[in-house]
Order: C-alpha cells, then sequence, then structure tokens
C-alpha cells in the first residue's frame, strides 16, 4: 500500500482538485472555442519552472517557443548535453565541432546558439520525443516544475531531444483544441526538419548570411536552431501522461493517416503512462477502486464534462474510450506502443484491455505495471523523486531504445 505521506498528500490534493474543477465548471458557461480560440495553456496557481538555454545546472538546456501565432500553443525544448558529443565514430559522419555558447557581456542572451549552415550536418543527431502533460484537460502545463522536471530526466536517460506540448486548456477550449494542438505540434515538427533541409542542403556561399533566416509574417517558420542542428526526425516517439496519453494517441492515428505526408517524420514508437481512459460501462477496478488516490472517478467525469463539448458529452467518446470497435484506422497499423499503469489506479483496466488489443493484431505492445503505485506516480511533483519513479522513467527507456537507437538495442519486453 502507498506511505502515509502519498496517503495524506492524496487527500489535500483531492480538495484543492475538487474546488477548482467546481470553479472551472461555474465559469465554463462563458467559454466557447469560437469565441476564445487563443485560450490559455497554464493555471495562475501552477508553479511554473524557469527556462535555462545553457547545460550549466544538470546537462539539459531548456527554451520556450510559441509556434502558432492565433491560438496560445506553445513548446518547451529540453536538449540534452550530449547533443555536444561528437559524432559516432562508426556513422560514416565526420566528427561535429562543438557549436559555441553565446555569451552577451550585458542583457544579451546567454545559452547554446549553433551555426546553421551547410556544416551542421555533422552535429550529432538526436531522436525527437513530443510529450504531452497531464491534468485532467484543465491542468497541468508543458513549464510546471513537475513536467520540467519529469522531461529533463527523459531527457538525460535516453539522450534525446524533449518536446513538451503546451496545449490549450478546457473549458477555454474544449475538445477537440487539445488534440488539434497536438497534431499541430507534430506538423510544426514536420515543417523544422523541412525548413532545415532548405538550409542545409541548399547552396548559400552566394547569398547574403541574413536570408539564412526563413520566416513568415509572423516568424512562426522560422528555423529553430536547435532542432536544426540535433533533432533527427525519422526517430520520433509520443509520450503521453495521463490525459496527454489521450492526445498522444490521437496524434499517433492521425500520424498512421496521413502516412508519408509527414516526411520526414515518423513515428517510431508511443509511450502511454497511465492514459485517462473511461467507459460507460464500468470495469472491475473502476469500481473497485473508484475512490482511489488524487483522482478519483467522480472528479475525472467532471474533468471530461468540462472537456468534451456539451453536446458531445459520452463516457464512450472516442478520446475518452479507445476500446470500441468503431476506429478510424485498424489497430495493426499503430506503432508500438508501451503502457505503464499502476496498481491503486482505477484507469488501469481500460488501458490494460487497449494493449491487449494491440498486442492481438501483433503490434509490440508490452505493459508495465507497478505495484503499491497510485496515478501519476511517476510525474506528479511529490513523487518524482521516489525509486519507483526513477525506475519507471529507466524502464521506458530500456524499451524505446530499439527504436530510437541507429544500431537497436539489446533489451527488451
Amino acid at each position: 500500500m502507498p506511505g502515509v505521506t502519498v496517503k495524506l498528500y492524496s487527500v489535500l490534493f483531492k480538495f484543492l482538485l475538487k474546488r477548482r474543477l467546481e470553479t472551472l465548471m461555474e465559469s465554463s458557461l462563458i467559454y466557447s472555442n469560437a469565441a476564445h480560440p487563443f485560450g490559455v495553456t497554464a493555471r495562475p496557481d501552477d508553479a511554473v519552472a524557469a527556462v535555462n538555454p545553457s547545460f550549466a545546472n544538470d546537462g539539459v538546456a531548456t527554451k520556450d517557443i510559441h509556434v502558432d501565432p492565433l491560438t496560445s500553443l506553445s513548446l518547451r525544448i529540453f536538449l540534452p548535453d550530449a547533443a555536444l558529443a561528437s559524432a559516432a565514430p562508426n556513422s560514416g559522419v565526420r566528427a561535429s565541432k562543438i557549436p559555441p555558447l553565446i555569451e552577451a557581456e550585458t542583457g544579451g542572451y546567454r545559452g547554446y546558439s549553433p551555426t546553421i549552415d551547410k556544416h551542421c550536418r555533422n552535429y550529432r543527431k538526436l531522436p525527437v520525443i513530443l510529450q504531452f502533460h497531464g491534468g485532467g484537460f484543465v491542468g497541468g502545463s508543458n513549464d510546471s516544475v513537475a513536467n520540467d522536471l519529469f522531461c529533463r530526466r527523459i531527457a538525460k536517460l535516453l539522450d534525446a531531444i524533449v518536446i513538451a506540448v503546451g496545449y490549450r486548456l478546457a473549458p477555454e477550449n474544449r475538445y477537440p483544441a487539445a488534440f488539434e494542438d497536438g497534431v499541430k505540434a507534430l506538423n510544426w515538427l514536420g515543417k523544422q526538419a523541412n525548413l532545415a533541409d532548405c538550409i542545409v542542403g541548399g547552396d548559400f556561399g552566394r547569398l547574403d548570411s541574413r536570408r539564412q533566416h526563413i520566416v513568415d509574417g509572423f516568424g512562426a517558420s522560422m528555423v529553430e536552431p536547435w532542432l536544426a542542428a540535433h533533432g533527427d526526425p525519422s526517430r520520433c516517439v509520443l509520450l503521453g501522461v495521463s490525459c496527454g496519453a489521450n492526445i498522444a494517441n490521437h496524434v499517433a492515428r492521425k500520424a498512421v493517416v496521413v502516412g508519408k505526408l509527414l516526411d520526414p517524420v515518423r513515428v517510431v514508437a508511443q509511450i502511454l503512462l497511465y492514459p485517462f481512459f473511461i467507459g460507460s460501462i464500468p470495469t472491475r477496478s473502476e469500481i473497485r477502486l473508484a475512490n482511489s488516490y488524487f483522482y478519483d472517478k467522480a472528479m475525472s467525469i467532471l474533468a471530461w464534462k468540462l472537456f468534451l463539448p456539451e453536446e458531445e458529452f459520452d463516457l464512450d467518446h472516442p478520446a475518452a474510450n479507445p476500446v470500441l470497435p468503431d476506429r478510424e484506422i485498424p489497430l495493426k497499423d499503430m506503432p508500438p506502443t508501451l503502457t505503464v499503469v499502476a496498481e491503486h489506479d482505477w484507469m488501469r483496466d481500460r488501458a490494460i484491455a487497449y494493449s491487449e488489443e494491440l498486442r492481438k493484431v501483433n503490434v509490440d505492445a508490452p505493459l508495465l505495471d507497478y505495484k503499491d503505485a497510485v496515478h501519476e506516480f511517476a510525474t506528479l511533483d511529490v513523487l518524482l523523486k521516489t525509486p519507483q519513479a526513477q525506475a519507471c522513467a529507466e524502464d521506458i527507456a530500456i524499451w524505446v531504445k530499439k527504436y530510437i537507437s541507429l544500431r537497436g538495442h539489446e533489451f527488451s519486453y
């Protein structure tokens, strides 16, 4: 069973969450997607981690980007210092010089800034993890203290660039806003890869250096230097936490639908951490653990009421229940999917059922079931530093490396 500290914090967490949901429910009557398309990506009472574009503290540099001028969609990029290492000696790529840091004496940008030109082909390329935070669609953010620490851990363990997506929250923007933002983030990654290729593959020797920065009227399509220098979009993994797992699964489906239109982006795997699945017919865990730790079933249904439009509210909505047979694409076309569940989480049974459905059609879909664990045990602020949270991150790294490593990986489940 979870310890006394977890139980006490769960009581406080539920009390605060209930107050937040009730407040949002009262204010939801004034919101509509048409009236408030810009939306919000964070709540004012959530603690936010500041960005740091250098590797000084823990070997991971971060920066924030606002990618859509018409909405509040934003991204936080986590770049591990593994990107500064020379290219692999047997990869056929010439060893890279470490690009300099810009150290302005006063008031300037102090951080990592690689030069984007034809020589950046020699920089070390890292896989890209597109991460979607949890929070029941109504809370959480990509720059919260907890999500920042979790993404740093993943970036270091996987030697990968992590892009945390700040999608629009409900009820200011109900379904399908968050799902559309997830797809937009994937499309933005593809656009960045193609724009970088225009610069790296083009002949800029006869051009003014100022023309190497390709921008539209808002600067939205400007080449992102960290991704252009170090990102390998052909090794893209989707990672969703709680309700973020629902978004990741939707984005994976859309990636399958569009296929090669996403080139050079290729979704090679997805990771679903305790997904926020539900349905109209309760499972055994939904009955037995309905009043479980942190997110009980009653409050989660309230979150779904805030997220789904009133006329579409249904616990068997495609966004909520992926096990239903009416699907946009066959499950056999889905990418390899790692599912993580917790023993004391009422959502576990439906996540297990979805993983089983994937395995039935020969999709690589292992299940990690953690004993004495609660919902968000690997990502909640007070639980992030527990041995169980660290072990979960390491288990994820072991599995996913066989899909993002250039030579494969010897470990699997």
